[in-house]
C-alpha cells in the first residue's frame, strides 16, 4: 500500500468483483425480458458473451436461483423462472401483509428527515418513469418503500421483502409498459408520502395495503390475458 491509498480507499476498490459485475448484468437481461420465462440460460455461451470461463458464470447462476430467478434443472441446466399466476398473488398478498406491518413499526420511530429522505427518492423514481428508464424502476420503487420502513429497525424483513419485489419485478416492468401504471404508481406514491407526513399510522397503513393489493390483481389479470394468449 502506499502513502497516498488508505485501507478504506483499497476497500472501495476491491469491493466490486467480476461475478458481481456479470449478475448484475444478467439479472437486468432478466428482469427486463431479454430473457423469457423458461429459457434455457447456457453456461458456455453466457461465458463466452461475458470474455469468462464457466466458473464465474456457474456462481451467478446460483446466486440468481438463491433470489428466485433462476431454477437449475437436471439434464437441462439453468432456466429463467416462471411463476405461476396463483404464486404471483400469493407473494403480492404476502407483501401487503409484511409491509402493512413494517409501516406500523416504522411510524413509531419515524422522523421529518426519513420523510425528506423518501420524498428525495420517489422524485428520481418519477423521473425515471418519464425517461423511460426501466432499468431504474424497480431499484428506485424497492428503495422508496424501504426508505419508509427503515425506522422499524427490521432488517431481516426488510432482506425478506426485497426478495418478493425482486421476483415479481420483470412482471410489473411489462405491466407498466402495458397499461397506465406508471400514472397510477406515482399518484399512490405520493398519496403514501403524504399520510406518512400528516403522521396519520391507520390511514396510510390502509392505502399502502389498498395500493399493494390492486397492483397485485391488476398485475394477475394481465399476465392470465398474456398467458392465455401465448397458449
Amino acid at each position: 500500500m502506499t502513502m497516498l491509498e488508505s485501507p478504506s480507499e483499497r476497500r472501495e476498490i476491491e469491493r466490486r468483483s467480476l461475478p458481481e459485475d456479470i449478475r448484475e448484468s444478467l439479472q437486468e437481461r432478466i428482469l427486463s425480458g431479454e430473457f423469457r420465462d423458461g429459457e434455457a440460460l447456457v453456461q458456455d455461451v453466457l461465458a463466452e458473451e461475458y470474455g469468462v470461463s464457466r466458473m464465474p458464470v456457474r456462481e451467478v447462476l446460483r446466486q440468481l436461483e438463491a433470489c428466485g430467478l433462476v431454477s437449475m434443472r437436471t439434464h437441462k441446466g439453468a432456466v429463467v423462472t416462471s411463476i405461476p399466476t396463483e404464486q404471483v398473488e400469493e407473494l403480492f398478498e404476502l407483501r401487503a401483509l409484511l409491509e402493512a406491518d413494517m409501516l406500523v413499526r416504522a411510524f413509531r420511530r419515524m422522523t421529518d428527515s426519513d420523510i425528506e429522505e423518501a420524498r428525495g427518492v420517489l422524485g428520481e423514481l418519477e423521473q425515471s418513469y418519464r425517461r423511460g428508464d426501466m432499468a431504474s424502476w424497480g431499484r428506485l420503487n424497492w428503495e422508496f418503500h424501504r426508505r419508509l420502513y427503515l425506522p422499524a429497525g427490521r432488517p431481516q424483513t426488510l432482506s425478506v421483502l426485497h426478495g418478493i419485489n425482486l421476483r415479481v419485478e420483470r412482471y410489473i416492468r411489462l405491466h407498466l409498459l402495458m397499461t397506465d401504471g406508471l400514472d397510477t404508481a406515482e399518484r399512490e406514491h405520493r398519496e403514501i408520502l403524504r399520510l406518512c407526513a400528516l403522521r396519520d399510522a391507520e390511514a396510510a397503513v390502509a392505502y399502502l395495503k389498498l395500493h399493494i393489493l390492486d397492483a397485485g390483481r391488476t398485475l394477475v389479470a394481465a399476465l392470465r390475458q398474456e398467458r392465455a394468449k401465448a397458449r
